[in-house]
């Protein structure tokens, strides 16, 4: 026994050697100690923590040292082909369609579009060489074709040429946005405007410059498509109230607000997101009430008036116009410079804050280019005339009712749209269709909008916030009625009257939207043709619509 024990001294001795050697080298490296007495109490503290991290940092170690690019050797994982089969099998390979080829009715309602030989107006020329009252253009204040507005631009492009070669903030700004912006901005009231290239990116790239992660959004369900895609983007949180009805978006503030505090959740921005005149139905929004809940809430307005700009109001202004409010109670109001004044693209008009913000964080500012000098300078001169010419609005006015008086006796078609819009949906009426607003006679005051529409119904129960589809809405055969609204379309222009369909995203958008005609009232038309237009819309719905009966 003892001769063993001697045998193993040696080694007993390197051992002890070499972790003294270990130990005073560990204890050379500044901050040992401190590992040394954290290892100490651990293990006396808890041995069994011990043993684990010991484990853990083996595994650590031999996970490093093991190579990961090692392939199987025995391949029983993987299929081999021979060259030949390859080759049949690319061969036989088909690729699929990047889309669906169209249907017999997409091909012939594309092919029935008329194409407009010379310049829009409210009397154009066709290819095919008939002249027709054009009641499907966006020309509310008669300002294209207009005689001034073309002077302008010709000299504006001589002076500047054609593109802007760049986004506004790399070189692309010139004078006359500068000028276009202080103009939107006095003929509004607010302390600056900021102009977007294209209308349809404008209210998309506002929503997310200012509404991120975390954020909550309180949206209308009847909000246009380019809305829908700014909500997609910001990622906010989104609640959602029946269409034009305050009395729903009262009842979604009070329930965001009591999840708040039940969940103690942080206090975060908060954000109404709504239309002044409604791109898919004409309803018009109760503003006063927006802005009193906005401000007993504390939540910031963003109001897309792409329609409402340069249609109500006396002299074209949109809803705060018309109802008075001061502009600077709209945090971001956004409109359509495509719409309103004919030209193209559009603005948000707020506070310095607010539009200095969006010049580094609005993706279309950043991104696209600049708008052409010419059509600048063409919205400017826009809003130039309608200030100085208020009579424009009051003729348009009359048009509206003078089409509204006719078509509001119409008994096979129901109209969602405010007595005030420019733009009147045109429904397939139905059993259950609910008429929201009552005729207007030409002397009838303009009252706030009504919460009621055919898009969705007033109910007793309050619909689900999270839910973009309403409670109760109301069903429809949508091909059905597009292929009779179609037939009225193609009826009407035979006769001289040129109207449309209202087009929609199907599958895209997040609710699907009753088919409807779209008419767009024009104050360069004369009172005795928008009549007869009128008449002969009348007419045609009666022929068409009577079939199904």
């Amino acid at each position: 026994m003892s001769a063993s024990v001697s045998s193993l001294e040696p080694l007993f001795t390197f051992v002890s050697n070499s972790y003294s050697n270990i130990e005073t080298s560990f204890f050379k490296i500044p901050g040992s100690a401190v590992i040394a007495r954290y290892v100490k109490s651990s293990h006396r503290d808890d041995p069994g923590r011990t043993l684990l991290e010991v484990i853990l940092i083996i595994f650590a170690i031999r996970t490093l040292l093991q190579s990961r690019t090692k392939a199987e050797p025995s391949g029983k994982h993987f299929i081999e082909f021979s060259e030949k089969e390859i080759d049949e099998l690319v061969d036989e390979w088909t690729p699929e369609e990047l889309a669906q080829p169209l249907t017999a009715v997409e091909q012939s309602d594309l092919n029935a579009v008329p194409v407009i030989a010379g310049p829009v107006g409210p009397k154009p020329k066709l290819t095919n060489g008939k002249t027709v009252l054009n009641l499907a253009s966006y020309n509310f204040a008669g300002l294209a074709g207009n005689a001034e507005i073309k002077e302008r631009c010709i000299d504006i492009l001589k002076k500047y040429g054609l593109g802007s070669c760049g986004p506004p903030g790399f070189y692309g700004t010139q004078d006359v946005h500068i000028q276009l912006e202080q103009d939107i901005a006095d003929f509004l009231g607010t302390e600056a405007a900021i102009i977007y290239s294209q209308a349809f990116s404008t209210i998309s790239s506002v929503i997310p410059a200012f509404c991120k992660r975390g954020d909550v959004i309180v949206a209308d369900r009847g909000v246009n498509f380019a809305i829908q895609k700014g909500l997609q983007i910001s990622r906010c949180t989104i609640r959602w109230y029946d269409h034009s009805d305050m009395a729903s978006l009262e009842k979604v503030l009070e329930s965001v607000e009591k999840e708040r505090r039940k969940k103690k959740m942080p206090l975060t921005r908060r954000f109404i997101v709504t239309e002044g005149i409604f791109d898919h139905d004409g309803a018009m929004s109760d503003l006063p009430k927006l802005v009193e809940l906005k401000l007993k809430y504390k939540y910031r307005l963003i109001l897309d008036e792409s329609v409402s700009f340069g249609s109500v109001g006396r002299t074209g202004r949109g809803l705060t116009e018309l109802y008075n409010v001061p502009a600077s109670q709209v945090d971001m109001l956004v409109g359509s410079m495509a719409n309103g004044l004919t030209s193209a693209g559009g603005f948000c008009a707020g506070s310095h804050t607010v539009v200095k913000h969006q010049r580094i964080n609005a993706p279309s500012v950043v991104f696209s280019a600049a708008l052409p000098a010419l059509l600048a300078a063409a919205a400017s001169e826009g809003i130039n005339i309608m200030r100085n010419t208020p009579s424009i609005l009051s003729m348009l006015q009359e048009n509206v009712r003078a089409v509204r008086a006719i078509l509001d006796k119409v008994d096979c078609i129901a109209i969602p749209s405010h007595p005030a819009s420019a733009i009147i949906h045109i429904n397939v009426r139905s059993s259950s269709t609910v008429m929201p607003i009552a005729p207007m006679s030409p002397t009838s005051p303009i009252s706030p909008a009504s919460p009621m529409s055919p898009l969705s119904p007033s109910t007793a129960k309050l619909s689900n916030p999270v839910s973009v589809r309403q409670r109760g809405a109301p069903h429809f055969d949508m091909e059905a009625e597009e292929r009779l609204l179609q037939e009225v379309v193609e009826d009407t222009l035979a006769q001289g009257v040129m109207v449309t369909r209202a087009k929609r995203l199907h599958g895209q958008e997040m609710i699907e939207v009753r088919p409807s005609i779209r008419l767009a009232i024009s104050a360069a038309m004369s009172r005795k043709d928008c009549e007869k237009a009128a008449n002969v819309l009348k007419a045609s719905c009666i022929k068409v619509l009577s079939k199904r009966r």
